[in-house]
């Protein structure tokens, strides 16, 4: 196989802005053709973009595959019209994803991961945006039988422990190297890796697979609920913690041992919202002010002056650099004041009134 890195992005066709309907097909066919025959089905399919990057190695093929909410199936039918009997690993970069497969369903957050097997079926769900890396390689290299498989498959392997972060942190190594065009992750190191994912797994089988600590299972939870009220601009610490049941310093300390703090955190999903619809040349017409609003900032200039302060330029450069179909013409917000810094005690985007 060529070692030559290949990049899909189903956006534009000769300088035009594709069809909803010919992006997404443009996109599943890319997935499909890349892997295994796949069914793919977004929620809506107007807001839909996906992207895809690939490098094979040998026998195994190295992606990383990212884009808005979407279930993928791999179906009985899609299985008969091609089964290599290879087994994919899925490292969750960004986002949040359920793998289900032989009963068993595995919730992934950043840097854990799960193995599935291509010759039954399964199922990916993404709820909202979401970046994955996934390996594709031959059964027999990871040394371990399908009866052995059909126990581990769907099982979430944590990265923030164990031999598990080990192997999390050289697949997001990995992913880095991927992503810079022109990178050549070399034949060594992807069997390094795999020797590694090998073991991992083995380590699984003899212990059981490992399950959730209650502090984990209230993060996700409490990760979901903030996901399905990101656009609530009054969204408070303090609701967050009462309603999943937990106290304001408990929910603040299990968010600051992952490494950031809530509102942080909040506040992160909702630029990587904003930025996505900015990005998407079938909203360009949808006002910025508009689309700060829609994800929970409270207002045009709190939008403006955040999405600056992190990303070094205003959401109109972002929109015109994805979309240059614009003619150069700059975009002007309507601002207002009426924000303060984000405080733990607060909304977390905190108007004044």
């Amino acid at each position: 196989m060529s070692n030559s890195v290949v990049a899909h992005h189903p956006r534009l066709a000769d300088g035009a802005v594709l069809a909803p309907r010919d992006r997404f097909d443009a996109w599943h066919q890319a997935v499909s053709s890349s892997f295994v025959p796949l069914d793919a089905r977004p929620p809506d399919i107007d807001t839909f973009h996906g992207d895809l990057i690939s490098q094979s190695l040998g026998d195994v093929l190295v992606s990383e595959v990212s884009g808005t909410a979407m279930q993928v199936s791999r179906t009985r039918s899609s299985i008969r019209q091609n089964d290599p009997g290879v087994v994919k690993l899925g490292l969750q970069l960004r986002g949040y994803c359920v793998v289900a497969q032989d009963g068993r369903e595995a919730a992934l957050t950043p840097g854990d991961f799960a193995i599935y097997d291509t010759t039954r079926p399964y199922d990916l769900y993404f709820d909202d945006s979401y970046r994955m890396l996934v390996l594709m390689l031959p059964q027999e290299s990871l040394s371990l039988g399908r009866g052995q498989l059909a126990r581990i498959t769907a099982s979430r392997i944590s990265g923030r422990h164990g031999v598990g972060a080990l192997t999390s942190s050289l697949l997001t190594t990995l992913d880095h190297q991927l992503t810079q065009q022109g990178a050549d992750l070399g034949f060594e190191a992807t069997d390094a890796i795999v020797q590694l994912i090998s073991a991992t797994f083995r380590q699984v089988l003899e212990g059981g697979a490992p399950a959730p600590s209650p502090r984990e299972v209230i993060l996700l939870q409490v990760k979901q609920y903030i996901q399905d009220r990101l656009g609530e601009y009054t969204l408070s610490v303090a609701e967050i913690a009462a309603a999943n049941h937990v106290p304001v310093r408990y929910l603040q300390k299990i968010f600051a041992d992952s490494g950031e703090s809530v509102s942080h955190w909040i506040r992160q999903q909702r630029l990587n919202h904003c930025r996505q619809e900015l990005a998407d040349p079938l909203l360009v017409t949808r006002p910025i002010s508009t689309v700060g609003l829609r994800w929970g900032f409270s207002d045009a200039a709190s939008f403006a002056r955040t999405f600056k302060s992190v990303y070094g330029y205003t959401p109109g450069e972002f929109r015109y650099s994805y979309n240059p179909q614009l003619s150069g013409s700059k975009e002007s917000l309507s601002l207002t004041a009426g924000l303060q810094p984000v405080s733990e005690s607060q909304p977390c985007s905190v108007p004044t009134s």
